[in-house]
C-alpha cells in the first residue's frame, strides 16, 4: 500500500487545523516556518540523540546479527521518509498539539498565575506516560527500563518544547528521532545487511 494518507486519516487530521492558528491564544509562539533554522536545531539534535541511544541499545547491542528481513518497525527507503513523517504528523497532533493546547487553553483560563507552571508540569508528565505505557516492551528487565525511561524522558522534552517553541518544536524533536531510528537504520539494514 503506498498511499501513506488516507482520506479518514485526512479527516481525523481537521482538528489540528485550528490549534495550529490559535497558538498564540495559548501562549505559545504562532505556527510559522520562518522559525524553523532559527529555533528548531536544538529539539532536532535531541531527538536525533534518542534515536542514536536506541540504535545502539537495540541494533548493536541486542541484534547485532545481521536481518535476514526488514523488521516491522524500518521500511524501505524513499518511501520511509513519507511514512515516517506523516507518522510523526499524526502522533504529535494527537499526543501533544491538542491534549496539552487544550491544557495550556485550560490552565491560563482557570488556573491563578502562581500554580500555572506546577499544573503544566503535571499535565506534561502523565501526556508523556501515553506513548511509553501504549509501546510497553518486551525483553530483559533492563531493556524495559530503558524503553520507558528514554520513552517518558522524550516525551516530557516533547511538552517542553510544544511550551517553548509550538507545534514545530515538538514535532522537529520526533522527526530527529526517526530520521536516525526508521529512516538511517531502515537504509543501513536495506542497503548494507540485506544486500549481503
Amino acid at each position: 500500500m503506498l498511499r501513506v494518507w488516507s482520506f479518514t486519516t485526512w479527516c481525523w487530521l481537521l482538528p489540528a487545523i485550528p490549534f495550529l492558528w490559535w497558538q498564540h491564544t495559548m501562549g505559545l509562539p504562532a505556527f510559522s516556518w520562518s522559525t524553523f533554522t532559527v529555533r528548531l536545531w536544538k529539539p532536532w539534535l535531541i531527538g536525533v540523540a534518542f534515536g542514536v541511544a536506541d540504535v545502539l541499545i537495540i541494533k548493536c547491542i541486542m541484534h547485532p546479527q545481521p536481518y535476514d528481513s526488514l523488521p516491522p518497525f524500518l521500511q524501505p527507503f524513499p518511501y520511509s521518509i513519507f511514512l515516517y513523517t506523516a507518522g510523526a504528523i499524526e502522533v504529535e497532533v494527537y499526543y501533544r498539539l491538542i491534549p496539552l493546547g487544550l491544557a495550556l487553553w485550560a490552565i491560563q483560563k482557570w488556573v491563578p498565575a502562581r500554580w500555572q507552571t506546577f499544573v503544566f508540569s503535571l499535565v506534561a508528565v502523565l501526556t508523556a506516560l501515553r506513548e511509553p505505557l501504549e509501546q510497553w516492551p518486551d525483553g530483559a528487565w533492563w531493556f524495559v527500563v530503558y524503553a520507558l525511561a528514554s520513552g517518558l524522558a522524550m516525551n516530557v522534552l516533547q511538552a517542553l518544547y510544544f511550551k517553548r517553541q509550538g507545534f514545530l518544536g515538538t514535532l522537529v524533536l520526533r522527526l530527529g528521532h526517526y530520521s536516525i531510528w526508521h529512516i538511517a537504520l531502515g537504509m543501513y539494514v536495506s542497503w548494507v545487511e540485506l544486500a549481503r
